[in-house]
């Protein structure tokens, strides 16, 4: 059998401790019969310092035998040992080689930090396989998003050059239209991004958080009177401590996700402030969210599913601004969270604490 790198060092240090300590035995038990020869007389009778013919056989023999039990233990434990690590080996070289698929071989929790690096590996893999997919999943839906107005403006624009479609000023109203909307999914991506690898810098800053709503509310009152919602304000006053840009942000999505998904009724936009932080809440008159959606509703690109039978919902919208709303609370070292109303609605919450706290 060929022993190579830590097979091998292992298998030769057990050999080295077996007949280091069969030495040992041989050289203590010379001390011994030399002590008890000089100085303990009549203790020992036959006083022949040298081993006889059958002794010298019996001590060469285990000592072989030692010397062999040594290897067999060394060669086990080794193989032990190199299983997981030969495993780690063989999959971080598959994953190199594109297969977020390898795993590493699960080991006896007893090999200790070998059974750990193994499964600190598995974990690493998982992770980087959920990357993958991640990554795979918002290529495909930025592609998705942005394949309507590209095509829409491409089809618009191919008009206008052959003279199908008249110069008009309603024509160019329409292309800026699909700009805007293109520069604002563009924006709310790079808004998640920026959260996600910790560099969105925010302007933490006191002010008057019952203005900042009330400016994006009037601002929003007409599309929002279009989708027959009307807003109504349950604001508290006095400063708080935030990026009003960013809240002024977030606010803009969930007003956008309430014209778009909610019932047609009455919207409560709702501020309030206590010793701990700050809460933002709108509240709509339905139809709701099922309770199974509400832990991913603030994912990106993802829809709830409708209430009535449990089939993909309206995908009205880039299906990140609610993302968008959980970045910026994220951001605030805030949460953001959806919970039902008691008009049987949705509740939306973006709560962020006090200066104190976010600082």
């Amino acid at each position: 059998m060929k022993l190579i790198g830590l097979s091998r060092t292992i298998a030769l240090t057990m050999a080295a401790m077996a007949l280091g300590i069969t030495l040992f035995v041989v050289a203590a038990s010379y001390v011994f019969y030399y002590l008890a020869f000089h100085f303990w007389e009549g203790s020992v009778s036959e006083p022949n310092m040298l081993p006889t013919g059958p002794e010298w056989a019996w001590l060469a023999g285990t000592t072989l035998v030692g010397l062999a039990f040594a290897v067999i233990v060394g060669i086990h434990l080794a193989r032990r040992i190199l299983v997981p690590l030969n495993s780690v080996t063989e999959s971080i070289r598959r994953v190199a080689q594109g297969d977020l698929d390898a795993r590493a071989t699960s080991v006896d929790r007893s090999l200790g930090e070998a059974a750990v690096l193994a499964n600190d590996f598995n974990a690493l893999a998982d992770q980087l396989q959920r990357m993958s997919k991640d990554m795979a999943f918002w290529n495909a839906a930025i592609a998705h998003e942005l394949r309507t107005p590209v095509t829409i403006l491409r089809g618009r624009l191919q008009g206008l050059a052959e003279g199908v479609f008249p110069p008009e000023t309603s024509q160019f109203q329409s292309l800026l239209t699909q700009i805007d909307g293109m520069a604002k999914l563009i924006e709310d991506l790079r808004a998640v991004s920026l959260v996600e690898n910790g560099h969105l810098n925010l302007e933490i800053k006191p002010c008057d958080l019952s203005a900042e709503i009330e400016s994006v509310v009037e601002f929003c009152r007409h599309a929002l009177n279009a989708s027959q919602h009307y807003p109504t304000l349950d604001l508290q006053s006095g400063t708080a401590y935030c990026d009003p840009f960013r809240i002024r942000q977030a606010l803009l999505a969930l007003l956008e996700n309430v014209r778009q998904h909610a019932s047609p009724g009455a919207i409560t936009i709702q501020t309030r402030q206590d010793d701990t932080g700050y809460v933002l809440r709108v509240i709509d008159a339905g139809p709701g969210i099922p309770q199974e959606d509400a832990a991913h509703i603030f994912m990106a690109f993802r829809h709830a599913r409708n209430t009535d039978n449990g089939t993909p919902g309206d995908k009205r919208g880039s299906g990140l601004g609610l993302a968008v709303v959980a970045a910026i609370a994220k951001a605030h070292r805030g949460e953001a969270r959806c919970t039902p109303s008691d008009e049987g609605g949705s509740c939306f919450e973006l709560r962020w604490p006090t200066q104190s706290h976010s600082t």
